[in-house]
């Protein structure tokens, strides 16, 4: 989990702005998700809980949380390797709805559990602008050579 590594396991390429240059014409780029920390071992994103994001009961749609999610660890997850010989794909998510959200935005942060060298395994903690869970999600990505 976060905090528990000294060292910082993504490539020195993998950037704020660089992430921020792949998301054009995306589902993410039209969510309003978007970048806003890489730490030593994981990658925070947010989005606005709104028309956009709601179900038709006002509130954060679950299939929202489980785009937010993906686009974390999908994210994380590729900055971890070499581009010129790899790439990531997702091939499993899962998702806890803990509590619902009508306004404001969440927070998506990845954190890896598993850095294997053929799969990854990343756990995505939602929270709402008050800091409370709102959803948990775990994140299996295959690492496929080109």
């Amino acid at each position: 989990m976060s905090g528990q590594r000294t060292e910082r396991i993504f490539k020195p390429e993998f950037t704020l702005d660089a992430i921020r240059a792949t998301g054009k014409n995306t589902l993410a780029e039209a969510l309003g998700i978007e970048v806003t920390a890489i730490g030593l071992d994981s990658v925070t994103l947010r989005m606005p809980v709104d028309h956009r994001t709601h179900q038709p009961m006002g509130i954060l749609h679950g299939g929202a949380s489980v785009a937010l999610a993906e686009t974390a660890g999908s994210i994380a997850a590729n900055g971890t390797i070499d581009h010129q010989t790899q790439v990531c794909v997702g091939m499993e998510i899962n998702a806890n709805h803990l509590r619902p959200v009508k306004t404001g935005y969440v927070t998506g942060v990845a954190c890896p559990i598993h850095l294997g060298k053929s799969t990854q395994v990343w756990e995505i903690k939602i929270t709402d602008d008050r800091d409370k869970l709102v959803c948990i999600s775990r994140l299996t990505i295959a690492v496929l050579n080109k």
